[in-house]
């Protein structure tokens, strides 16, 4: 999975140079690109050894480039900044993106979701075609170098490869520069967020960083197993106590890493946003993720931020309607296990069977209104995101508010922003990636106007 990078070996020192772009992941590479095809000279920095560590592990399962649905959709998913989001893909949308890997000698098709991948799946061809091309435009990349923020005249500060054994700072002095940071998840790779206060503290406005395609932990289903000694005597007092946070252990020692497949996810939050969708995803530890959810997971975030929990419902057989299910279900079992009855009658067994158990108790389940109710409607509530570091992606970062339709900061004149550091969000399945390239030209174009305006 790792590729080799063109770096220097030493801290730089004094360099002056056009451009500087900040980061190298898709966007910063696709800014180094088009700098590059603008005929400025580019430097690249990057905290970590190599670039696009982010872009080679979303590809370690098959690289999701971007989608093939039409264009109106496509920039629907971009929610509530569909209108700044949709400008930067006028210039470079999934069928711009497709023919520029074809440029690089990489072939894509449409997979049966939709989705565009190389035809051999992977990233790692395609990001070693990608430096290639961006060595022989003349990039120069610099890695271990992570940003500081600005010195007192200006000049881009770096905390550099130690010289000698000691730690170095080395200052660099641009015209323009481009900040292509990342957000705030799998800080490993070189996304962690730290260039928020540099931004924060020279007058641009960030949103916090928050999950996005993330995971939540669950409260526990409040079975109905008897009221304790402790409870009873909280409620005397009139206090309620904390709920409890996960499965129940005997749940999540068996269930979790499994997947619930087939099923229908529900949820209208306090606003009347709905949501429905069939699909698939995983029980944790401690509660819910993987691709179902992570479609939902916006809404479910904002919904605990703002009320302290989220409730949404599982279909666990949306082929069947409630009346065929509650005939199921009441259907004479004879001397045959309640389990055994389910599975025969509806195919229920293992991680939905074990969810039905999970919320209704061992009692509840032969109440047969209820338990057909609960295949059809089951209850989960979820209290809490998995943190930011987990997230796939995040929500969050530099407010479209505070940049010019070129992406430059106007509180700081020849900064521009690309990628995920900006305050936008989209689901998984190519949206994230195709953005933050769009982004990354956008930014680039507006450096190469900066530049020629002689500033």
């Amino acid at each position: 999975m790792t590729t080799t990078t063109p770096s220097s070996p030493d801290p730089v020192a004094d360099l002056h140079c056009e451009v500087a772009v900040i980061g190298g992941g898709p966007a910063g590479l696709m800014a180094a690109e088009v700098l590059a095809q603008g005929g400025v000279g580019v430097h690249l920095f990057d905290a970590m050894p190599s670039v696009g560590r982010k872009f080679l592990l979303a590809g370690k399962g098959g690289l999701n480039l971007t989608h093939s649905e039409p264009h109106d959709a496509f920039v629907g998913r971009y929610g509530s900044r569909q209108p700044q989001v949709a400008p930067l893909l006028q210039g470079f949308d999934g069928p711009a993106l497709r023919a520029w890997a074809q440029g690089l000698g990489v072939e894509t098709f449409v997979g049966t979701s939709g989705r565009v991948f190389p035809a051999d799946m992977k990233a790692a061809p395609l990001l070693r075609a990608w430096l290639q091309r961006l060595r022989g435009q003349g990039v120069q990349f610099h890695m271990r170098h992570r940003w500081l923020g600005w010195a007192g005249d200006g000049a881009l500060r770096f905390a550099a490869p130690p010289a000698g054994g000691e730690p170095a700072e080395s200052t660099v002095r641009v015209r323009a520069v481009v900040l292509a940071l990342g957000g705030g998840s799998w800080a490993r790779l070189g996304s962690d967020g730290a260039w928020v206060p540099l931004l924060a503290e020279r007058g641009v406005a960030v949103e916090p960083l928050r999950p996005s395609n993330c995971g939540f932990d669950v409260m526990r289903s409040a079975a109905p197993t008897g009221e304790t000694r402790r409870e009873f005597l909280q409620e005397l007092l009139g206090r309620t106590p904390a709920p409890v946070v996960g499965w129940t252990p005997h749940f999540a020692e068996r269930f979790a890493g499994q997947p619930f497949k087939t099923v229908q996810l529900n949820f209208t939050d306090s606003q009347g946003r709905t949501f429905s969708r069939r699909g698939e995803f995983v029980a944790t530890a401690t509660g819910v993720e993987g691709s179902l959810v992570y479609a939902v997971s916006h809404l479910l975030r904002d919904e605990v931020q703002a009320h302290g929990h989220a409730t949404f419902h599982l279909d666990l057989l949306p082929d069947h309607s409630p009346e065929r299910v509650l005939v199921e279900v009441r259907h004479p079992r004879g001397s045959r296990s309640l389990s055994s009855h389910l599975k025969s009658r509806l195919g229920l067994d293992g991680i939905k069977a074990g969810i039905l158990y999970e919320h209704l108790g061992k009692d509840g389940v032969n109440d047969a209104v209820a338990l057909a109710h609960a295949i059809k409607a089951l209850p989960i509530t979820v209290v809490a995101t998995r943190p930011l570091d987990e997230a796939i992606s995040t929500a969050g970062g530099v407010a479209f508010e505070a940049l010019d339709p070129s992406l430059m900061a106007t509180a700081v004149p020849g900064v521009f922003c690309a990628g995920e550091m900006l305050d936008w969000e989209a689901p998984t399945g190519g949206y994230l990636l195709t953005a933050s390239m769009a982004s990354g030209r956008v930014a680039a174009e507006g450096a190469l106007r900066w530049l020629a305006q002689g500033v």
